[in-house]
């Protein structure tokens, strides 16, 4: 991962500037958020074991990184916090993946946002014998992104109740031109939080971009 600060008037940094590995996905945050190390994130999404075989592929065609604004920064604010966080992540896509993605599967890359999956989801749990943590979902916001080149994209803003809280959470999905890679952002916090922070948290949406390198 590449990190660049940039220095303020006063001397301060005012944003991390974050690339991915391979340098394609762009995006910038305030300096007031902590970088988290994101792969207990990969492990709990996945469901992989960490000494799984699985878990050895995922960790060479993913790549993540995470930010949290809260005072005791952990990554297990992703799914539930009063402060702002941040989750980016670059999938290099199997050929399987390839074939099948499509605009719903980017809305559904990390939570359950289509009446489908969100169905199956609840489906899941109930099998297993456990009561859903995502609850009362209710969608604000779903934009299809017209992207340079071919590539192609969607950002969706939604709400879930976990536990007592109403979460809400803004999710962009990019998959680049050749369809090989897919790009997402997840911001999340609580509901008043979020509509406090609304615009900043758009600039920060806004900053996440796929970057065409030579050659």
């Amino acid at each position: 991962m590449v990190a660049v600060l940039t220095l303020s008037a006063c001397g301060q940094p005012e944003f991390t500037y974050v690339r991915d590995k391979a340098g394609t996905t762009y995006f910038k945050v305030p300096a007031t958020f902590t970088q988290l190390d994101a792969y207990p994130i990969e492990l709990y999404l996945s469901g992989d074991h960490p000494n799984s075989q699985a878990a050895l592929l995922r960790a060479q065609r993913v790549w993540s990184t995470a930010f949290d604004q809260a005072a005791e920064p952990s990554v297990n604010h992703l799914l539930g916090s009063a402060d702002p966080f941040v989750y980016a992540t670059v999938h290099q896509l199997t050929q399987e993946q390839r074939d099948s993605i499509s605009l719903n599967r980017l809305r559904d890359f990390v939570l359950p946002v289509t009446e489908q999956v969100r169905l199956l989801y609840l489906q899941q749990a109930v099998a297993a014998g456990q009561p859903p943590m995502f609850n009362r979902f209710e969608a604000v916001k779903d934009e299809v992104l017209s992207l340079d080149a071919g590539a192609r994209g969607v950002r969706v803003r939604f709400n879930y109740q976990i536990g007592n809280d109403i979460q809400t959470f803004d999710h962009t999905a990019i998959l680049d031109e050749k369809g090989a890679t897919v790009s997402v952002m997840l911001i999340g916090c609580r509901s008043l939080c979020f509509r406090k922070r609304a615009a900043e948290f758009d600039k920060i949406a806004s900053s996440f971009k796929l970057l065409r390198l030579p050659g």
